[in-house]
This record gives structure tokens, C-alpha cells and sequence, in this order.
């Protein structure tokens, strides 16, 4: 690989994750950004900040709640599952959920959720089908443990995990368009068996 190939493959971190630079980088300037399981707000204000965005957050913990209004962040507590009702359709032009699908009870209603409140949804999750997954399970066989999965299966709280093809297929099955897609491996990118060689995949989807 060349010098040039390889300064293309580096994505660089925001706030120390590779996925939100790619949030960052496909979130247009003054829009509006809604960001479910936003945790502590540190990807809303530094949207706000950088994108002039109007940002606004939703997190079940309620002191994760407490210290992302401290940033000055407009959130809320609430629990995705159970739906979006406080917004109106087509409220947002980006609705966020980084590395949350796979927390959800319901995550094919919060994804319908996400589209009916949002023109265009983000979704960051980690990639289950990563080949450190399935070495560790055939190693061990054991439910694996990786740096990206370090749980033990009795209090992991994923508690849908799923590949990119899976997550592929759900698009497929509810009609939605895939408008982008990256695949990230620490920081660089993917462009060829995502499903085996990405640990963290980011889609934009949106309703066909």
C-alpha cells in the first residue's frame, strides 16, 4: 500500500471514536440533529459547535441526562423503546443511534421510529460477524469476549447483536435505501468483506 493509500484508509477520531468522525463528516451544517442514547452529549455539543447544528438528545440514565444539560446540551430522559411520541414526523433531518441497535428491546420499531421523526437515520453498531468474534467462539466456545464485546453473556447489555448482513437484510425487509455506508477497523476503513473484517459498521438509511 502506498503512502497516498494509506493517509486515504486513516479515519481520524471525534472524541475518541472512529464513528463519530464519520457522523460528524456526513451530518450537514444547521441541521437538525436528534441523538438517541446520546449519553453524556458530548457528540450534540460538539455537532453544535463545529456544525451549528440544533441539537437534542435522549438518554435512559438520568444523571448521563443531568451532565449533557450541563454542556449545554438540550436533553431528555427516556427510554427509546418505548417510542418517540413527545415528536411530531419529519421533526429532524438526522436521528442518531451510535453503537445502541443492539441494546434495544425493539429495535426494528426504534428504527421505524427513527424514520418517522427523521428524514434520514444514522445508525452505528458493532459488527458481531468481526472474524475476532467467531475465532473467540471457536476457540472457546464460549459466548465470545472481545475488546469490542467485553462482557460475560449474563450482563452484556447487547442484547440484539447483529452482523452488517443483518443489518442489511432488516434494511431490505422494511424498504429503506441505503444512502452510505462505512466500514471502520480501528481507524481505517474497510472496502471489502465488511461482514468479516469490520468491527464497527455506520449506515445512513433513509424511507424509499
Amino acid at each position: 500500500m502506498t503512502v497516498a493509500e494509506r493517509r486515504t484508509a486513516f479515519v481520524p477520531e471525534l472524541l475518541g471514536r472512529s464513528d463519530y468522525a464519520i457522523i460528524g463528516e456526513i451530518v450537514e451544517p444547521r441541521s437538525q440533529v436528534l441523538d438517541l442514547g446520546c449519553g453524556e452529549g458530548e457528540l450534540l455539543e460538539w455537532l453544535a459547535a463545529n456544525k451549528g447544528v440544533e441539537a437534542r438528545g435522549v438518554e435512559l440514565s438520568g444523571a448521563k441526562v443531568q451532565r449533557a444539560i450541563a454542556r449545554g446540551v438540550s436533553a431528555h430522559q427516556g427510554d427509546i423503546d418505548e417510542g418517540l411520541a413527545d415528536y411530531p414526523s419529519g421533526t429532524f433531518d438526522y436521528v442518531i443511534l451510535s453503537q445502541t441497535l443492539q441494546e434495544t428491546h425493539q429495535p426494528r420499531q426504534v428504527l421505524r421510529e427513527m424514520l418517522r421523526v427523521g428524514r434520514r437515520a444514522i445508525v452505528a453498531f458493532p459488527n458481531f460477524g468481526h472474524w475476532r468474534m467467531r475465532l473467540s467462539m471457536l476457540v472457546s466456545g464460549r459466548a465470545p469476549k472481545t475488546k469490542l464485546f467485553p462482557y460475560e453473556w449474563y450482563d452484556s447489555p447487547n442484547i440484539h447483536i447483529l452482523t452488517v448482513l443483518d443489518f442489511e437484510a432488516l434494511a431490505a425487509i422494511e424498504g429503506l435505501t441505503i444512502e452510505r455506508r462505512y466500514f471502520l477497523s480501528g481507524h481505517r476503513k474497510v472496502t471489502r468483506m465488511p461482514n468479516l473484517l469490520a468491527e464497527v459498521a455506520v449506515f445512513l438509511v433513509s424511507k424509499r
